[in-house]
């Protein structure tokens, strides 16, 4: 059913650093920048990056938004949902994103997501409702 991973989210406590290491020095492709994020591409993969206060601090007590997320088609995204909820996965978040995502632990605590779209789909998306102080090049 999964076709593969759709995108990595990193938690970043400072996104200007954050933007220079992944795009400066390791030549990844910025796509947009806002006040507490950017998406980024690195060959076929979508990486955004999210700030979280919590990145701060190096505890492994404290959680962020860090997470996994593999891309599944619209006609099967139901199906699994309605699986992991029958088994009694622990959701972590609720969407508020542009396309269906499910978000999920798995059975050690690892934040994933289930996500129906691309990072093509959410700029789109993002040009009709830009986060707050976001920039496309």
């Amino acid at each position: 059913m999964l076709t593969g991973i759709n995108h990595l989210t990193l938690a970043v406590s400072d996104i200007s650093k954050s933007i220079y290491f992944y795009q400066s020095l390791l030549g990844m492709k910025l796509h947009a920048k806002w006040k507490n994020g950017a998406y980024i591409s690195c060959g076929d993969l979508w990486l955004c990056l999210s700030v979280d206060t919590s990145r701060r601090y190096s505890s492994p007590s404290e959680t962020d938004y860090t997470h996994y997320a593999f891309s599944i088609s619209k006609a099967n995204f139901p199906l699994l949902v309605n699986a992991l909820k029958e088994n009694e996965t622990m959701m972590w978040k609720e969407n508020k994103s542009e396309g269906d995502s499910f978000y999920f632990l798995d059975p050690d605590g690892h934040k994933l997501e289930l996500h129906v779209g691309d990072l093509n789909q959410r700029l789109k998306s993002c040009q009709f409702a830009p986060y707050d102080g976001m920039e496309f090049y």
